[in-house]
Formats: C-alpha cells, structure tokens, sequence
C-alpha cells in the first residue's frame, strides 16, 4: 500500500502542479525525498510529468491504486491483481495492526461465499474487502453485511443500474440475477470485536460468458464497460458514510429489499425456518412469520419461495 507520505503527494498532485521544494517545506521533506515519492507513484501506474511548473499528473490507473487518487472517505489502498482472497490478505493485515484498509484486486483465485462456498472471481471484477475495527458489540457485526449491500446499490446506480437487496448478503440485478455477494468475517477478544473484514465481490466488467448461471454483471446490464474506479470510490465512499448511521442503513436495506413480504425458507444448522418474512431487527436477523409464530434468524441460506409454493 502507499506510505503516508506517498499519499501526502498524491494528493498534492491531484490539485495540480506540484512545486517539488514548496511540498517537501510543506511536508517538511527534502526535495529528493519528494521525488523519490513520485517515482515510487509512477511505479504503481501514475503518470507523472515534471514541467515548468513541477510535477504533474497526467493519468491515473483505471483500478487498483488509482482508486486512492481524490477518494473521499478514509480508506488506505491496498492493491494485488490477483490474490487468493481478498478477505485472506485483510486477515494478514489485521495481525498486522492495520485498519481502515481497502484491499482491492483485479482477480480471486480462491474466493468464497458464504458456508466456504467458492465464488466465481474472474479478472474485470471488483473484489474488495474492508479491514475495520468497528465499535460494535458483536452480536451487531451483521449490520456491516448490510451496510456493504446497501453501499454496493449505491455504487451500482451511480452508473445506472437499479438493485435489489436479498437477505442476507446478495445484491441482485432488476432482473434478479446476481449481480455482487457480501462475506463478512471478524475475530473477537475479551468478549469484544477485534477487527471485521467486509468483502465484497461485484461483478463489474467481467465478461458475462464467463459468469456462473444466474448472475449478471454491470458491464451486461448496461451495455459496455463501467469506470471501475469511479464504481469502486462510489461504494467505498458510501460504506464510510452509511458505516455511521447504521439505524438509517436498515431503513435503506428495508426499502430496497427483495426479501420482505414474500414467503421463504432459510436453512439453518438447525433446520429449515419457513414462513412469510416480515422485517429485520437491530442486529440485521431476519425475523419470519411461520405457523407457529414469529422466528428469529441470524445467519442462514434464503430461498425466495414462490407464492403457491408450501414448505
């Protein structure tokens, strides 16, 4: 990832020219050290031109650290094309110390789903996960499952692509076909979080033959290639503001919805849980109507039923 200096000039370029003596006073850097920097910005793909003026930038990467350039929320890049998992390499920064980190490749070639399912990662994608340190009781950790659906609706509309919400951690397409998956995964001391990793995997540019059936992509559902950049700043834009109000964020899941109101069953390690859903509570645990009262679910497989369907 970039060291803090590296994103200290960055972001000095991003606003313009950059005067290499001025920023390295401001920065309190000699001016070597500056340039050193954007030497090691141009190797992560930024083209950088020195004129008249000092440095400029001219491009930035369509993807990967590109992302960090002008993002407005807190999120420290972390960039691989291809990785095993992006929730294995927020893992390692987490024994790290590390928080508040992006961790974005371009290919998975060991991604899962939920219960260690595999999930299709082919190259074009957007794979992201998010180290946090969240202050939350644990019992509230769902929420973040949530609150990466809703961001990742945003993200998608910001290119025109309507979504929907299924419980516990799809979002789909208009058309219902899948479009990204969430996997929440975190580790506990003392009887408090120690660190939460919220994976997302979107089906961005990945070209739609190569998809599982069932799934759709942006790239399908709007007719060519997305800006993956923009797409990916979106998303980790929204995650950081909806993050803070998590009451608001079941209101968004609860609207955006395809779950509510329609009959399911959801199997769990204790059996399958049958009946119409009616409403989420505080910790994200769907709570289903059945014919001998209302059952709360925390974690499980959903199966939209169809309306004539029985048990």
């Amino acid at each position: 990832m970039l060291n803090p200096r590296q994103r200290a000039v960055l972001t000095a370029l991003v606003h313009g020219p950059v005067d290499p003596t001025s920023l390295g006073d401001r920065l309190e850097l000699p001016t070597e050290a500056v340039a050193s920097h954007v030497d090691a910005l141009r190797e992560h793909g930024f083209a950088v031109e020195r004129g008249p003026d000092g440095f400029t930038l001219e491009a930035v990467p369509d993807y990967g650290y590109g992302v960090q350039a002008d993002l407005a929320a807190p999120f420290v890049v972390d960039y691989a094309p291809t990785v095993t998992s992006t929730n294995d390499r927020a893992r390692e920064l987490a024994v790290r110390g590390e928080t508040d980190v992006a961790v974005l490749a371009d290919e998975q070639t060991g991604g899962r789903g939920r219960l260690a399912r595999g999930w299709a990662s082919p190259p074009g994608g957007i794979y992201c996960s998010l180290l946090l340190r969240p202050s939350l009781a644990p019992e509230r950790l769902p929420l973040l499952a949530l609150v990466a659906a809703v961001a990742a609706g945003d993200a998608a509309s910001s290119v025109g692509v309507g979504t929907g919400l299924k419980w516990p951690n799809d979002v789909q397409g208009p058309d219902g076909r899948k479009l990204a998956g969430v996997l929440a995964e975190s580790a506990t001391a003392d009887g408090a979080v120690a660190w939460a990793a919220v994976g997302l995997g979107l089906n961005a540019n990945a070209d739609p033959a190569g998809l599982p059936v069932g799934a759709t992509s942006l790239r399908e559902l709007t007719g060519g290639p997305v800006d993956r950049r923009a797409v990916t700043q979106r998303y980790l834009e929204s995650f950081d503001a909806r993050r803070r109000d998590l009451d608001g964020v079941l209101d968004a899941w609860r609207r955006r919805t395809t779950t509510l109101g329609r009959r399911v069953r959801v199997r769990t390690g204790d059996g399958d849980v049958v009946g119409e859903a009616v409403d989420v509570d505080a910790t994200g645990a769907l709570l289903i109507e059945t014919a001998d009262g209302t059952e709360r679910v925390a974690a499980g497989d959903c199966e939209h039923l169809r309306p004539a369907a029985e048990g």
